[in-house]
Formats: C-alpha cells, structure tokens, sequence
C-alpha cells in the first residue's frame, strides 16, 4: 500500500484540535452540562479587543485570562474555579475570560490553538500558560507565584 505524506498547516491542526474539543464538549453535555453555564463573579472581567490593553496589558497585578467558548465543555468545567479565583485574588491578581468566538483576533494574537487556555500576564507579558481543565490548586498555585514575588517587593522588611 502507497501512503502519501502531506504536511499538516496550522489550519489542519486546528482543526483537529476542534474536533477533539468538541468530543470531549459533547459528552459534558451528555452529563448535564448547559452550554450557557457561565459563572458571574463581580470581580470576573470580560475582556474584548477594546478593553484588554487597558485591563491586561497595563495591569499593575498579574492578570490571569481565560479563553473559552460556549460550546466547549472543559470550558464549562473549569469555569466555576475561574469565578472563584477572581474572588479569592480580589486585590491581588485581576481574572478576565476571553471568549474566542466574539474576540478571534485575541485568540489569534496569543496562538490559541485549544481551549479552555489559562494565560497569566505580568508586566504585559505571558509569563504563564496553562492549557485543558486545570485543578483548582494548580491555578492558585501558578497564580500565587507571580502574586507572590509582587507582594515580597511591596513589603517592607521587617526588623
């Protein structure tokens, strides 16, 4: 039997990536998932193009951004720790979630190829990223690393 090689793009690879996303989506949905389950936090920013040089890039905190689709079910799943790390942070660290089908420029822009992505900014800079449903204590911990190392500048040193 002939094979034939042919290159996958990064348009293939994304597509694949999709499809598997969409699988692992349908059997949340299976399991009683609602695709418009989205936990509000009062400290949660939805970030769009227009607003994420100001909330993001000239952030004094480390922001942690989420990009998610509606449809995506390890989206769905992750979403509730997300909410809660924006409470939990308050003050510390900003939360912002991204949705990549209102906001595909963003998407494009930081090389988001499958969701949900986990990105953490510092200083207008990704300095962390973290892809597929993440613990609840792998979040806080990557977060806290980057919170961590701004509050022992900020505090002075005790005699």
């Amino acid at each position: 039997m002939n094979l034939i090689r042919t290159p996958v793009g990064p348009s293939a690879m994304n597509a694949v990536a999709f499809a598997a996303i969409l699988c692992l989506a349908s059997a949340c949905d299976k399991q009683g998932g609602n695709a418009d389950a989205h936990p509000e936090s009062k400290n949660l920013v939805t970030l769009t193009q227009d607003n994420f040089k100001t909330e993001v890039l000239s952030s004094s905190q480390p922001v942690l951004v989420d990009f998610w689709a509606t449809w995506c079910g390890p989206c769905k799943m992750v979403a509730p720790t997300v909410a809660e790390l924006a409470n939990e942070f308050e003050g510390k660290a900003k939360v912002g979630k991204v949705d990549v089908d209102k906001e595909g420029s963003l998407a494009q822009e930081y090389n988001i190829s499958a969701i949900p992505a986990l990105l953490i900014f510092k200083n207008g800079k990704v300095v962390e990223q973290l892809v597929g449903v993440r613990s609840k204590e792998d979040l806080k911990a990557a977060l806290n690393k980057h919170v961590g190392a701004d509050a022992a500048k900020a505090a002075p040193a005790k005699s």
